[in-house]
């Protein structure tokens, strides 16, 4: 089913079951959230491949994102407003516009996820990098959702917290099998390590 959602193009990416803060400054993004918070809608947030986040000038930006959730707001202490979001589907933009305020739109295809999977032995490594990974402040911060077994969730919460290339993050995120995701993010571990 195709429904049209705003985009938020980012020089990072979110990914399912994963949660990111940002800081909301921009007139026109404003607009966008005190419309999300008045309809319970989401938006999408995609890579930026290039031009400024500020959204002045040419922006490319992927076809494929994750839909953002708001979970909670506060306003900062510099005054902006600050905003958690949620990872929830992938979807994929078929077509998208530019209002006059400068917002990106678009018509969102939403992408079902492959079957998950347990984790087997041959994840043990993985399981111990993410549980290593979630000591880290920053990580402990997040409140990320247990792993529980699952080769979806170990798969995208790596993906998110290991430093990976914003390419290689969007690359993982195209997967559509768990086992792959894992496989990939092994691999790219192994080249890290050489």
């Amino acid at each position: 089913m195709t429904e049209r959602h705003a985009l938020f193009p980012l020089k990072s990416i979110l990914l399912p079951g994963c949660v990111m803060d940002l800081q909301i400054f921009e007139a026109r993004y404003l607009d966008m959230l005190s419309r999300c918070f008045k309809h319970g809608e989401s938006f999408l947030i995609v890579a930026l491949e290039s031009g400024p986040e500020s959204g002045s000038g040419d922006l490319r930006f992927n076809a494929l994102g994750c839909e953002a959730h708001i979970i909670d707001w506060q306003q900062r202490d510099n005054g902006l407003l600050g905003i958690r979001v949620e990872g929830r589907r992938r979807g994929r933009i078929q077509a998208a516009d530019v209002a006059e305020d400068g917002l990106v739109s678009g018509q969102i295809d939403w992408i079902s996820e492959q079957a998950d999977a347990p984790l087997g032995e041959e994840h043990d490594d993985l399981v111990v990098l993410h549980e290593a990974l979630m000591q880290h402040p920053l990580a402990e911060g997040l409140g990320l959702p247990e792993v529980a077994g699952s080769q979806q969730r170990l798969g995208y919460q790596l993906a998110f917290l290991l430093p990976f290339s914003l390419d290689q993050k969007v690359a993982l995120l195209n997967l559509d099998h768990p086992g792959a995701r894992l496989r990939q993010i092994n691999e790219w571990l192994e080249i890290m390590q050489a």
